[in-house]
Parts: structure tokens; C-alpha cells; sequence
């Protein structure tokens, strides 16, 4: 079968299992599918670290001055929590199709134990948090072994995350490679800008300053600010603003928060700034966007 028959068949399997996904998510956590037959405009959003992979349709990215698309022949890793614009395109005829994989960090390290000091692994490291490459025929293979046991409750259970394994293999080994490596490498520029972002994530209501988040990476503020640009394509205090952002807009989506409670429980003193720079970031204001998601 060749690959643009391969890639029909797993869109296929997906659009059949879609309706399982609660199901799938306690056999196989780490593992999303997604589906969908309409486009989408270019909009804000906050990606959590993962594999992407599309078997049909795609996605344009973009983050600052960056542009990025994934697709059936191109597949995107994340690895760190990154705020981006996205694009979708997806037809009833030609959906978006795909899978998410959340890297499981122990599973990562029991990998590269694995592998140990082996000449013929020598992934150069990643400084950037997103990082895309060629979807192989060997990771088509495995996905498509994914898909079929996922259909069998047991055989999802039993051999799923073997196959997860073996994609991480694929990955680990092959262009990204390195990016993976800088999530469980320590004192690297990338694992320094990475414990970062998780006490934004854990304390962003709080008043952080650029000072108290350099000290925390252990950098100058000028050496901080080079570092967390190369990983996350942004500066710290935007990264800041959009996280903020991000966050108040899944209370209010998620919750029924109103934006003026939202805004304070993310650490906006001021509901009126909020409501302004909500609006300059997602083009709406937040009641025109609790509107719109309502009416979808």
C-alpha cells in the first residue's frame, strides 16, 4: 500500500474511533485523537507539549516572525507550553485528521537508558521549544499499528504505549531528536528556560519581574532574555501577558467566569486593561468571544 493509501485508511479509522475518545483517553492517556471537517481562521492559541501528527489536512503556525506548517509530510513537536497563532485547513472531503502524543517523561528516560552510550545515537541539541520534521515511513508504520489495536479495548490497553515507545523511538532518533534529549538533559540553556515556564505556569497570578525569573534560570537578564527568546520564539514578559491571557479565556469558556472575575483570578489589577488587551490579542472582545464559542 503506498502512502497516500495509508494515510486515507488511518483517516478513515480515525473518523470511526472519534466518537471512543473518552473511552481511549483511560486505556491510552497520552494519546489524542483529532478530527475535524471545517477550517479555521488564524487564531490565538496555547499548545501543551506533544507530537503532532496529520494524516490528512493541515496546520500553519505562526509565532513571531516564524512560520511553521504540519501536515501529512511534516509532523510538529513541542516541548515546552508555547503561545502561537494556527491556522487550520480541513474540508468535508479533505478533514483534518491526526493523533497528539503527549511525552511521557519516565517512558523518555527508560528510552534513553535503553539506548545508553551507543555511538550511533548523536542527536545535536535543540535550543528552540517547537520543532518540526519529515513524518517517516517508520512512524507512518507504527502509527498505522497504533490505530489498529485501538479498535481492540485489550490490545490498546496491552500493546498501545509499547507502540507509543517505538514512535518515540522514531522521533528521539531521527531530526527532533535533540529536542526531545533537551527535556531531560539538566543545566542546559533549554532545561534552564524550561524550569522557567513551569513557575510561570505554577505562579503566573503572581507580580513575577524579569529579575526574579532570570535568577531562577540562573542567567544575567541579558543572557535570559537571548535564552528564553531561542526557546520560546518571544520574550518573557509577553510570554507572561499571553499565558495570563490564555488562562482568564478557559475560565471564562470553561467556567462561566465573567471577564472582570477572570481577569483578577490571573492577576489583572485592572478588569478595563484586561478587556483592552484581550481584545488587541484574540481581535475580540471577551464577551464577543464567549458569544462566538457559545454559538459553535
Amino acid at each position: 500500500m503506498n502512502r497516500e493509501a495509508i494515510c486515507l485508511q488511518l483517516t478513515e479509522q480515525i473518523k470511526q474511533l472519534i466518537s471512543h475518545q473518552e473511552k481511549l483517553n483511560d486505556l491510552l492517556p497520552d494519546v489524542r485523537l483529532l478530527y475535524g471537517t471545517q477550517p479555521g481562521t488564524r487564531t490565538p492559541v496555547m499548545y501543551q507539549p506533544g507530537i503532532v501528527f496529520l494524516f490528512s489536512g493541515h496546520k500553519i503556525g505562526y509565532i513571531n516572525e516564524r512560520t511553521f506548517r504540519y501536515d501529512t509530510n511534516e509532523y510538529l513537536l513541542l516541548t515546552v507550553p508555547l503561545p502561537f497563532e494556527c491556522e487550520t485547513f480541513a474540508t468535508p472531503e479533505v478533514p483534518l485528521a491526526g493523533i497528539r502524543l503527549n511525552v511521557d517523561i519516565l517512558q523518555l528516560q527508560e528510552l534513553l537508558m535503553d539506548i545508553g552510550e551507543d555511538d550511533l545515537f548523536r542527536p545535536a541539541m535543540a535550543a528552540s521549544g517547537i520543532n518540526s520534521a519529515t513524518l517517516s515511513d517508520d512512524i507512518l508504520c507504527a502509527a498505522e499499528r497504533l490505530l489498529d489495536v485501538m479498535e481492540r479495548p485489550l490490545d490498546a490497553r496491552i500493546l498501545g504505549k509499547q507502540i507509543i515507545r517505538e514512535i518515540l523511538y522514531h522521533v528521539l532518533t531521527g531530526p527532533c531528536g535533540g529536542a526531545l534529549l533537551a527535556l531531560v538533559s539538566r543545566q542546559t540553556h533549554f532545561s534552564l528556560i524550561s524550569r522557567v515556564l513551569k513557575r510561570i505556569e505554577s505562579q503566573y497570578t503572581e507580580n513575577l519581574s524579569v529579575d526574579q525569573l532570570a535568577a531562577e534560570a540562573n542567567m544575567s537578564v541579558s543572557a535570559f532574555h537571548h535564552n528564553f527568546k531561542s526557546v520560546t520564539s518571544t520574550s518573557p514578559l509577553q510570554y507572561l501577558k499571553t499565558y495570563r491571557l490564555h488562562r482568564a479565556r478557559m475560565l471564562m469558556i470553561h467556567d462561566g467566569m465573567k471577564a472582570s472575575a477572570a481577569a483578577m483570578r490571573v492577576g489583572y489589577e485592572s478588569a478595563s486593561q484586561f478587556s483592552r488587551e484581550f481584545k488587541r490579542y484574540f481581535g475580540m472582545t471577551p464577551g464577543e468571544d464567549a458569544a462566538r464559542i457559545r454559538r459553535a
